[in-house]
């Protein structure tokens, strides 16, 4: 009997392999971002001062999510795999070449219209600002510095593509890595030489996109894809990639305009509204960074090379994987994260000006965003499957009634914990955005079914039970081992790290093993049988 891998066991085993890559990397790039976070919350509190930093910072973010990793990643990745599948070296470098050069120039032309225009921009983003001519003046002078970092890591993000194309994950996920080693040193460094401290933190951004775009062009050049940048909108791929783009901005602009609306609101309640959210949010973006975009990183390359080479099976086998071990993932990540949501949070932030109402205030968005955290991860694997097929419509759509549910929804919320006096409204936010992102996913699943498109394989039934079975375990486990809060107070940070790591993967631990006891092998997720 031939013991040798199938085709099918082997492109699993690569995607396995190559997430785990992609996964590790982002690892290490999340967790010094908690040590960034950490120290932001260590020298700068949660006030006034760092809630215009975050909006400065969330804005340049807010259009490189438009360009780069949404719409651009979306358009340019599956015309990219169609290039290489169906044209000669050449004709791909020159596609690389056009679409940098006219990447480029609307980069360059958008970035000096955004520093002329900081003030508006933040009268747009944060209207409640108005009412602290301190902080909307402090937001605006940040913003001019932390812009011009949208032109930098938008090219990143092309780089990204290609290099992820050429199955070079590893570059692309490190990456991350040098902004929070940026904003860290600044912080450290450049903060107590300046007048107005928290304004290191808009010079590291902009450092930091300069870096790693630095960092980036060696690995392009060794592969012979460093662009030459040519300007030509007549150039037949940049008229492809942008004619996937402009539905595909739309849909990406309403999953930032999500996130719009959580600070837009937040900014007219409490001080401090906008920076819990952001240390909750943060929290949540761990898993889905390192486990969530790691295999849609990876599984949008596979796709589209799928569907440029008309093999629809394994398009659905590859889709299949993905959505198993995401959740495989995702479930307990989202129930650990809701029991220890204050314990974290605590051994993370509550040090110097971070306070214990900070932790608690953090702690109820932390676990409404938690509830979501599957949904957000799922949506992740399933929308490249439009993106794939070419198709940025569909997911466009859906994202539009999920924006409108979201807006609805978060409306709701606030008025109704405000009505009742409940001092943290802005949970209602997080927990709108959640809702919104099960909604999303549902829609998504629905119409790649429909479409047939996805079909599952079997063995679904079986596989959820055995993972609910594991996560109730642990959290039994997680909820009856955990000390109460209010006892960390008292403890030194080696105490509560200590208490936290043994929790965490104390917790990880148990549901792995109940996972095997239930029957489940590793073996399950390198191959479809």
């Amino acid at each position: 009997m031939n013991s040798s891998p199938t085709p099918v066991k082997k492109h699993s085993i690569g995607l396995l392999r190559a997430s785990g890559t992609v996964g590790g990397m982002t690892l290490i790039s999340r967790v010094l971002g908690f040590v960034r976070d950490m120290v932001v919350a260590l020298l700068f509190g949660a006030n006034a001062a760092t809630d215009a930093f975050f909006v400065a910072f969330k804005i340049p973010n807010f259009f490189r999510r438009l360009s780069a990793e949404g719409a651009f990643s979306q358009a340019f990745v599956p015309v990219f795999a169609e290039y290489r599948e169906r044209r000669d070296d050449n004709a791909l470098r020159d596609l690389v070449s056009h679409v940098a050069g006219s990447l480029g120039a609307l980069l360059f032309l958008v970035t000096t219209l955004g520093i002329t225009a900081a003030p508006l921009m933040v009268l747009l983003f944060a209207p409640g600002f108005m009412d602290d001519p301190e902080r909307y003046r402090l937001a605006s002078d940040m913003l001019r510095l932390t812009f011009p970092y949208l032109f930098f890591i938008s090219l990143v993000a092309l780089a990204g593509g290609i290099l992820n194309s050429y199955q070079r994950f590893a570059v692309p996920a490190f990456t991350p890595v040098f902004l929070n080693l940026c904003l860290i040193g600044c912080a450290f460094w450049l903060g107590p030489r300046l007048d107005v401290p928290i304004m290191a933190l808009a010079w590291g951004a902009l450092l930091a996109g300069f870096v790693q775009l630095a960092f980036q062009l060696p690995f392009l050049r060794r592969i012979g894809m460093l662009p030459r940048p040519r300007l030509s909108l007549r150039h037949e791929g940049v008229n492809k990639v942008i004619k996937l783009m402009l539905p595909a901005i739309l849909g990406s602009a309403v999953v930032q305009i999500n996130l719009l609306i959580d600070t837009v609101i937040a900014s007219f309640l409490i001080a401090g509204s906008v920076s819990w959210l952001f240390f909750s949010d943060r929290l949540v973006e761990f898993p889905l960074g390192v486990f969530g975009i790691a295999i849609a990183t990876v599984i949008l390359p596979s796709l589209s090379q799928k569907h440029a080479a008309q093999d629809r099976a394994a398009f659905s086998r590859n889709l299949d994987w993905g959505l198993r071990v995401s959740l495989l993932v995702a479930v307990p990540a989202a129930i650990g994260l809701i029991l220890l949501a204050s314990p974290i949070l605590t051994t993370l932030f509550q040090y110097g000006a971070f306070t214990p109402e900070d932790t608690r205030m953090s702690a109820y968005s932390l676990v409404a965003y938690s509830i979501g955290l599957p949904g957000f991860i799922l949506a992740k694997i399933l929308a490249p499957a439009f993106f794939a097929r070419q198709d940025t419509r569909t997911p466009v759509r859906i994202a539009i009634y999920a924006m409108l549910m979201n807006l609805v929804m978060n409306l709701g919320f606030v008025l109704l914990l405000l009505h009742f006096g409940f001092k943290g409204a802005h949970a209602g936010l997080a927990l709108a955005t959640a809702l919104a992102a099960w909604a999303q996913t549902g829609m998504l699943w629905w119409r790649l079914r429909r479409l047939g498109v996805y079909v599952a394989q079997p063995g679904w039934f079986r596989f959820l039970l055995q993972t609910m079975l594991a996560s109730a375990v642990m959290a039994a486990a997680l909820f009856y081992a955990a000390p109460p809060w209010s006892e960390w107070f008292g403890w030194t940070y080696v105490q509560r790290a200590l208490w936290t790591v043994s929790l965490v993967s104390g917790g990880g631990l148990i549901y792995f093993l109940v996972l095997w006891l239930a029957g489940v092998r590793m073996a399950h997720f390198r191959g479809h049988h």
